[in-house]
């Protein structure tokens, strides 16, 4: 299974020479930043198996991320702070994150590809988004890649300075023992304050519906 190119080879039978993928990691968690990429590359760019993120296993999403790195012709990764999305919120961090990412490539993009329904903001670039985006293009599952495994490497290194949130483990998403763990320790400087007002009633909240399931 690979992401489709489909999309990208019609768009350059239209004379688009230069199609920008882009995509996030860390929407969902509870902890960490959120991490935008944005990727151009090449017409005879070879797959090798490039597909949604989320499906690929860590060691290969590692070697993907050197092969797309070194073969496009232009990227750009972009973290937003935890604490910057607590100001403006996770939708919106997204969105700045992006736009941050396709301002700062080299290469001007001709078209913007989007995985899912966002519309990246400021921009003159025609774009189009594209649910499940990740799977109908390569560009935008290589930013997805780029986008994941920058992530897992922050949340590991965040890891080594709060050690009892096992965050090497959930990159900071909401495991049950994450969940017990903040109730144990309390949030850390690394957590989203925004994701609830009050982080004890909403582990509690969530602990005892798993219970009951």
């Amino acid at each position: 299974m690979k992401a489709s190119q489909r999309i990208e080879n019609q768009l350059r039978r239209e004379g688009i020479q230069y199609i920008a993928g882009v995509d996030e990691s860390g929407v969902g968690p509870l902890a960490g930043p959120v991490v935008c990429a944005a990727v151009i590359l090449p017409e005879k760019f070879r797959t090798n198996g490039i597909n949604d993120c989320k499906v690929i296993l860590p060691e290969k999403r590692e070697r993907l991320y050197e092969y797309i790195i070194r073969k496009a012709l232009d990227y750009k990764i972009v973290s937003v702070h935890q604490s910057i999305i607590d100001k403006i919120n996770i939708y919106q961090a997204s969105l700045v994150g992006m736009r941050i990412a396709l301002e700062n490539l080299e290469i001007q993009p001709q078209v913007i590809l989007v995985d899912g329904n966002k519309k990246i903001p400021d921009t003159d670039i025609p774009q189009q988004s594209l649910i499940k985006g990740d799977l109908r293009s390569t560009c935008i599952a290589a930013a997805s890649i780029l986008a994941k495994v920058t992530r897992d490497r922050i949340m590991d290194l965040i890891d080594h300075h709060c050690p009892q949130y096992k965050f090497k483990q959930n990159k900071g998403y909401a495991t049950r023992f994450h969940r017990e763990a903040i109730m144990k320790y309390g949030a850390s400087v690394y957590h989203r304050r925004s994701f609830r007002m009050d982080y004890t009633e909403y582990i509690q909240e969530s602990l005892i519906l798993e219970e009951k399931q």
